[in-house]
């Protein structure tokens, strides 16, 4: 299962940033009856951030639920440390904040405060390093689900890419939202 979650993220960050349509030979690790065996694949496509991908820190993942944690609690000062100086976020609705974590916090508490009551219900996270970019993201997997003042349910899926500096302070983060299907009538 944990290889699959980690082709999953791979295949995200490099859809993220897919643009070539070269081929590349790369090389799988595949385990069988106790020893490991390299095996090369011809891929049709190359990575244009990298496909050198090992499963990260955990660290960063415990960072990353509390921040989750302070959003959903509407406590987002407690989440400031968790943030480096400068900081880029790329929203689901094609909006892009970029500048300082004083500036980020500012922007949030607006986007908070509508949104009332909120519950992440996370489906899946993934620690991920980039081995030849020397990286460290998180991957999450999540439901959000807010209630306003009215008691106006709304659940949006979300999957964002965080990336974390060299400090474990989160610097980068990419957003992709879809609705909830809805169930067919009867």
């Amino acid at each position: 299962m944990r290889k699959i979650s980690l082709f999953v993220a791979i295949a995200i960050l490099a859809a993220c940033n897919s643009g070539t349509n070269e081929s590349n030979t790369g090389t799988a690790t595949t385990s069988g009856a106790g020893s490991e065996k390299q095996e090369s694949l011809n891929y049709p496509f190359t990575a244009s951030y990298s496909s050198d991908f090992e499963i990260g820190s955990t660290k960063n993942v415990q960072t990353l639920l509390n921040v989750y944690q302070h959003w959903d609690n509407n406590v987002l000062d407690k989440a400031i440390p968790s943030f480096a100086e400068n900081d880029t976020i790329f929203f689901a609705d094609g909006g892009m904040f970029a500048g300082s974590r004083d500036s980020l916090f500012a922007v949030a508490k607006k986007m908070r405060e509508p949104l009332g009551m909120l519950i992440d219900s996370i489906h899946a996270w993934v620690p991920l390093r980039s081995k030849d970019k020397k990286e460290d993201w998180v991957i999450v997997w999540t439901r959000q689900i807010s209630t306003d003042a009215q008691g106006k349910r709304t659940a949006t899926e979300l999957q964002e890419t965080w990336r974390f500096d060299k400090n474990g302070k989160i610097n980068l983060m990419y957003q992709y939202a879809q609705q909830p299907p809805r169930m067919p009538k009867k």
